[in-house]
């Protein structure tokens, strides 16, 4: 029997929002289940707008989508556990694998890792307090990959749906090639349901990477979905060809993405900052057009922007 594969969106945040993949829903298909940006709570037990906002069912028709919470507090926890119930969500996933200093030096995130008996208590009240199914994203630790091998036997104690690994630690941030051998370990260590997470950015890489790891059948798009938004259909279609439309499809969803931030963002400044930083990501799959890419990213005004974006579209085709 051929194994079903199910491809997952990582979350980014800043990137995967509710308008990020309602744009994405609308042109293209490929992805099963769209992981939320983490909730975070920053001293004040509230849920704020932004969030509420995000997981809304009807900033989301015909997506799957399950939240996620940043935290190291298991009041924090329950207190997500228990608002995203109320929305009719059923899993709550932990994140364990943001890498920032900022995030890490609080004891979030992959800052967390390396502390099993506080997952185990945060665990052990999230579970006597509440029925969410509970779910994880982590790395493999922050200053070694061996981290995660202390945290699983306290995992195997409690009913974590998945885990899905970032082969990275986090001091590497998103720097340096991801650790199959330190995720190898992983697979070999633990009964837990893993998915894979980690540049994936080509069919060619995917297929790697099934290959590899002919065990696991869950893989997460991150920086590779946002590059690339033909790359899960074309997994799935097992197909290293864009479409001979692709062009004109990104136009469109382009279009879609810059009127959702326009609507959301006040002033032309806000919304270009906004569209540069997808095109950080974008940039990667228009090699034929670095030089007006360059000059996109000096541009001031929407006139200039809209031309720029053109340039950089016909550099494209010309070159196909």
């Amino acid at each position: 029997m051929t194994m079903q594969h199910r491809l997952i969106s990582s979350p980014l945040q800043g990137f995967t929002t509710f308008r990020f993949r309602n744009a994405f829903h609308q042109f293209f298909d490929g992805m099963d289940i769209f992981y939320a940006p983490y909730i975070r709570f920053n001293g004040k037990m509230e849920i704020k707008s932004v969030y509420q906002r995000d997981l809304l069912a009807k900033n989301n028709t015909g997506l799957t989508i399950i939240p996620q919470v940043m935290t190291c507090s298991a009041d924090e926890f329950i207190f997500a556990a228990n608002y995203v119930l109320s929305l009719g969500y059923k899993e709550l996933n932990w994140n364990l694998g943001c890498p920032y200093p900022m995030v890490t030096n609080r004891g979030m995130g992959s800052g967390l890792i390396a502390n099993p008996d506080k997952i185990d208590r945060i665990l052990d009240r999230v579970h006597t307090a509440t029925d969410i199914i509970v779910s994880m994203k982590m790395r493999m630790g922050y200053d070694h990959r061996d981290e995660i091998l202390g945290a699983f036997p306290i995992l195997e104690k409690y009913p974590i749906k998945s885990i899905g690994i970032h082969a990275r630690i986090g001091k590497q941030l998103y720097k340096g090639g991801v650790d199959l051998e330190g995720f190898q370990q992983c697979i070999d260590n633990t009964s837990q349901k893993l998915y894979f997470n980690g540049d994936i950015t080509t069919v060619t890489r995917f297929e790697e990477m099934t290959n590899r790891f002919p065990s696991i059948d869950h893989w997460m798009l991150g920086r590779g979905l946002i590059a690339d938004p033909f790359l899960p259909s074309m997994i799935k279609n097992k197909t290293h060809d864009y479409p001979e439309n692709r062009i004109e499809v990104f136009s469109k969803y382009h279009d879609t993405l810059f009127t959702a931030f326009e609507q959301k963002l006040t002033g032309e400044k806000a919304v270009i900052r906004k569209m540069l930083s997808y095109w950080e990501y974008f940039a990667t799959t228009f090699p034929n057009a670095k030089r007006e890419i360059k000059k996109l990213t000096k541009v001031k005004t929407f006139e200039d922007y809209d031309e720029a974006v053109k340039r950089v579209l016909d550099c494209e085709v010309e070159m196909a």
